[in-house]
């Protein structure tokens, strides 16, 4: 069988099913698992990582369009995901100096929520990094920051 140099053999048994030379799928399957060891970190605080990301995003007032972008979210997908932290309280939204203007910013309640999900989101961090190895996710980092710039940025966001 000739392996293509783009697609070396892995050092690791592969399932055949979820085998891909799609670079997308790839990423959303790490992305998925990813995200499970940080919502089961942070779920004693409330809190899944997208929520997590979000507190952490809205420190000042800031424009749903402006922190959509900062996430990397279309604005449908942060209203969705804003409502419950509204509803919880970790949020506001208020209105910008334009009336059309909506800005979000975290509320003292929201920043408590964080002070105690921070050490949960760290040891998330440190079980990613022992797992994949402190290395190779400093440089998966690296690529995935070179991707992310290299892109062009959506359109709603």
């Amino acid at each position: 069988m000739h392996v293509s140099s783009r697609h070396p053999t892995p050092a690791y048994p592969v399932d055949p099913l979820t085998q891909s030379p799609c670079t997308c799928f790839r990423l959303r399957r790490a992305a998925r698992r990813l995200s499970q060891i940080y919502d089961a970190h942070l779920a004693p605080a409330g809190l899944s990582l997208n929520a997590y990301s979000i507190l952490r995003r809205a420190p000042e007032p800031r424009q749903l369009g402006e922190l959509a972008e900062a996430l990397g979210m279309d604005r449908t997908t942060l209203t969705r995901n804003l409502k419950p932290l509204l509803t919880a309280g970790w949020l506001e939204q208020r209105r910008g100096s334009d009336a059309r203007q909506r800005l979000i910013v975290i509320t003292a309640a929201g920043k408590a929520c964080l002070r105690r999900a921070r050490p949960l989101w760290q040891r998330a961090q440190s079980e990613v990094e022992t797992t994949f190895g402190p290395t190779p996710t400093a440089r998966l980092n690296a690529l995935l920051d070179q991707l992310d710039h290299a892109l062009p940025a959506g359109a709603d966001a």
